[in-house]
This record gives structure tokens, C-alpha cells and sequence, in this order.
């Protein structure tokens, strides 16, 4: 198993180091020229600024049995295509029975805001410490699911 981050702007960036070196995973994170990473635990590789380098490249290198730690629907539906676990900041795991529903509503959203005449739309909102404990949490799950039973079964999983 090994862990790759799509770490462009990825606010979980410290607890998946911290959660893979507990386990002694070997992890990578990816990031374009505009977010460069340093890491005393994990390869970093950095790719050019072109639109989606990093999910193009994040998709060419990882394998069946791998993390993919990403909040881009589209990179976690691909890292299943490919036998991949995939988890996203908030702690919710992509799994082959929610993909399409995701990626429909991601659709759904991206053509009311072409339609919509508002040009500003609110972001996120603010991450908190309960955020990153739900992250941590869920993702120790899924890591720890593999070094136990050598896989991890999906269907167990409780969280959100």
C-alpha cells in the first residue's frame, strides 16, 4: 500500500504524514509549481501548472490497493477505476455505490452557477479543529483496516 495526496492547497496534508508514519507507509505528495511542499516523511513530487497535471499524474502512479487523499471528485472516481481507496479532507470516503451520485451533483451545481447571473459565490467554510479530528479519525480507519487485516473492506466502514 502507499499513500498519494493531491496536496495542492490540502489542509490534511500534516495529519495523513502523521498517520502514515505511524503505520510506516510510504507516502507521496503531489502538488503543482504554485504550491511547492517540503516533507522530512514523505517523497514530494511536483508537477507543472498546467490544468490538472497533478490529477493526470497522481492517477498515472498509483495502483490498485493504494489511498488517494483528494478532494476532487473526478481524481477519486478515476483512483477507483483503478482498484484504489480514495478519502476525501472531510473524513467521507468515494466508494463505487456514491461516485456517480457525487459527480452527478457536482454537475448539477457547476451548470446552476453558468446559469445563475450572481458572479460571486461564497467558499467552504472556515476548517475547524473537529474537521481535522473526523479526518484523522476516519483515515486512521482506513489505514489501519489494511495493516490489520492485509484489506480493507469498504462495507465495514461507519463514518460520514
Amino acid at each position: 500500500m502507499h499513500i498519494f495526496v493531491d496536496a495542492d492547497a490540502c489542509p490534511v496534508v500534516g495529519i495523513v504524514e502523521e498517520i502514515a508514519e505511524k503505520y510506516n507507509i510510504p507516502t507521496t505528495l503531489l502538488c503543482d509549481t504554485n504550491h511547492i511542499l517540503y516533507s522530512d516523511y514523505s517523497e514530494v513530487i511536483v508537477v507543472g501548472a498546467g490544468a490538472d497535471a497533478v490529477d493526470y499524474k497522481l492517477i498515472s502512479i498509483c495502483h490498485k490497493g493504494d489511498v488517494v487523499v483528494t478532494q476532487d471528485y473526478g481524481v477519486a472516481a478515476m483512483a477507483l477505476g483503478k482498484g484504489a481507496y480514495a478519502i476525501h479532507q472531510s473524513g467521507k470516503w468515494y466508494t463505487n455505490e456514491n461516485i456517480d451520485q457525487m459527480l452527478m451533483e457536482r454537475h448539477l451545481n457547476k451548470k446552476a452557477r453558468r446559469s445563475s447571473h450572481k458572479n460571486h459565490i461564497r467558499g467552504p467554510r472556515k476548517r475547524t479543529e473537529e474537521d481535522d479530528v473526523r479526518f484523522a479519525q476516519s483515515f486512521e480507519k482506513l489505514v489501519a483496516g489494511f495493516k490489520d487485516n492485509h484489506t480493507c473492506k469498504i462495507e465495514n466502514y461507519g463514518g460520514k
